[in-house]
């Protein structure tokens, strides 16, 4: 799938529509007569949630031909998922519905929304468990490779978080006694906790498919510019691993481009001068460049970025000055595509990237820093959503005691 074919971006705004008409439906069955109509409710429903999944890809294929680099693209995958787990237990329901209705009421189908965020915890585990021992076992070849800091166990400390999430709602959600509005509120604490443990997995779920997709990419051979993103550099300025395989990665672009087209990007060095550093990032990947063959003439540089959203701002300056509507793509380490792009984006540069490999016990942990610092973006959106499931979650549990 190309990247940049589409200038609309998808809505889904049908699916909301679609939502209320079925919510209207089973409202109205419910008044008549709810367990003559179980089974009838049960299958509206889960075939909404099958739909709803094949809606949701077929938004997510269009989000990455509009913008990979968008939160949109990891809610989609992420929540999709879910859904089409919820979709399948519905419907496993209403053939139950359907064959032994003396035995199963219609109650059942509200049990199955209410329980949906523990279920889809409970199926998942082995994926969770099997994850965390991976990243477990790369944080631990990070540490013995890299040293003993805070940074380097990221991935450990996810790891613990989400088998310990695991373990305290099975220990929690096990037994509850007391008067019915003590049951209530304990069910509502497992719920709207296990609510927010399902927001976070479909988040690490999209994160982790959407930065795969982003890295394995190869962009067009049309490109009139090549950003590499600076890192890190050698006490006496020549390029550290990491920032030689952007470079590689850029080099390796810019020649199959032009042996394919014979089309010379231009590329600009992006990375400014920290205050321990002899020089800029930006003239390290310079002097790298012209050793490589690379005539001066086609490297712009920019030295004054500090971090990856100033790479893109500054980098587009210095692009405009030359051609605004050049096409352009960056280079950086594999783990970092995603998010690059998304800053690009941000300064409204409709840039397209391209990974560098790095060694395989460092991707884990990166990817998981760069899952934190996703976190900390577009609070408003996050906020709506998460406070969309608790408020569901919450809502449900009340009418499950009604």
């Amino acid at each position: 799938m190309k990247f940049d074919t589409r200038n609309k971006k998808p809505k889904l705004y049908n699916l909301l529509l679609q939502a209320l008409f079925v919510l209207l439906i089973v409202i109205l069955l419910v008044q008549k007569n709810a367990q003559r109509h179980a089974a009838l409710i049960s299958a509206l429903i889960g075939l909404f949630l099958l739909a709803a999944v094949g809606q949701l890809i077929a938004a997510l294929f269009k989000q990455i031909q509009y913008n990979p680099y968008s939160y949109n693209t990891i809610y989609y995958m992420g929540f999709s998922l879910f859904l089409l787990a919820v979709a399948v237990m519905q419907l496993r329901i209403t053939l139950l519905l359907v064959r032994y209705p003396q035995v199963y009421q219609a109650n059942e189908i509200l049990h199955i929304l209410l329980d949906s965020a523990k279920n889809f915890m409970y199926y998942s585990s082995p994926f969770l468990l099997l994850f965390s021992a991976a990243l477990c076992v790369s944080n631990i070849s990070l540490i013995r490779h890299e040293g003993r800091r805070l940074v380097n166990i990221l991935g450990i400390l996810l790891s613990f978080l989400l088998v310990a999430g695991l373990v305290l709602l099975f220990l929690f959600d096990r037994y509850a006694s007391g008067s019915r509005l003590q049951v209530m509120l304990h069910d509502l604490a497992a719920n709207i906790f296990a609510a927010v443990y399902l927001y976070f997995e479909c988040m690490l779920i999209g994160a982790i498919m959407a930065d795969v997709i982003a890295a394995r990419y190869e962009p067009e051979p049309d490109k009139d510019f090549l950003i590499v993103l600076g890192c890190g550099f050698r006490k006496d300025g020549s390029p550290s691993p990491l920032l030689r395989g952007r470079l590689d990665r850029a080099l390796r672009f810019a020649e199959k481009q032009e042996a394919a087209t014979g089309k010379a990007p231009i590329f600009v060095t992006s990375g400014g001068k920290g205050p321990d550093e002899v020089c800029s990032e930006s003239a390290c990947m310079k002097r790298y460049l012209l050793e490589q063959g690379v005539p001066e003439e086609r490297i712009l540089e920019e030295d004054r970025s500090t971090d990856t959203f100033e790479n893109m701002k500054y980098s587009k300056a210095q692009i405009w000055k030359v051609n605004p509507l050049g096409k352009v793509a960056f280079a950086t380490t594999n783990y970092h595509v995603f998010r690059s792009g998304l800053y690009a984006r941000r300064v409204k540069m409709r840039a397209v990237g391209m990974g560098a490999d790095t060694k395989w016990y460092f991707w884990p942990n990166a990817s998981v820093r760069e899952f934190v610092g996703l976190l900390t973006e577009h609070r408003g959106k996050q906020i709506l959503i998460f406070g969309s499931l608790i408020l569901t979650y919450t809502i449900l549990t009340i009418l499950a005691y009604r």
